[in-house]
């Protein structure tokens, strides 16, 4: 029913017999009857978990043992890349994005992956000496044989068991930000 229908309905049937106390509350039960039926546009963000990025498209020959050391890499997307053996020394990965990507073996050595998200990224056997994860989301992340000496993990997102897992090898200071390993992850 259109709102113009509605409208002369309830002025010329129901206004004239009801008293306005009545007919206020039928008009807000009405309004929100009506509001609930009708559809209301969905407003909804990409992800990058479900959305690939342009790095996917290139084949893992072209980007496995890649050189971005020293780079400056903000921002960038890498999600649902592989990049098994890649170099990342002294990166800038500031707010980079690496969901669902393999980064085994990788090269983070001094990298800056402040801000960063890694959700279900594989670490596996990994260099991160003195890498800067502050802030970072890295949920659901593996780091199984990484090299995590002198990395800084201070405020970041990790699950209990990946932290128990972090712990068993933590040890060092990060020169660059003076935080000790363990304590950035919590060890007992």
């Amino acid at each position: 029913m259109s709102k113009s229908i509605i409208v002369f309905f309830l002025t010329r049937f129901i206004y004239p017999t009801l008293s306005m106390k009545y007919f206020l509350r039928l008009s807000a039960f009405l309004f929100l009857f009506i509001s609930l039926l009708l559809p209301l546009p969905s407003l909804a963000a990409s992800s990058t978990s479900v959305t690939p990025s342009a790095f996917s498209e290139l084949s893992p020959k072209e980007l496995k043992n890649k050189d971005f050391s020293g780079k400056n890499l903000q921002t960038l997307d890498f999600a649902k890349v592989e990049l098994e053996g890649a170099n990342f020394s002294n990166a800038d990965l500031r707010g980079a994005v690496f969901n669902a990507s393999n980064l085994a073996n990788t090269n983070m050595q001094d990298a800056d992956f402040s801000y960063g998200f890694a959700y279900l990224t594989n670490f596996d056997g990994a260099d991160l000496t003195n890498a800067i994860f502050q802030e970072a989301i890295l949920s659901f992340s593996t780091f199984e044989d990484a090299k995590i000496d002198g990395a800084d993990f201070s405020l970041a997102v990790l699950e209990k068991w990946q932290v128990k897992q972090l712990c068993a090898n933590a040890k060092g200071v990060n020169p660059k930000t003076g935080v000790d390993t363990r304590e950035s992850l919590g060890c007992p």
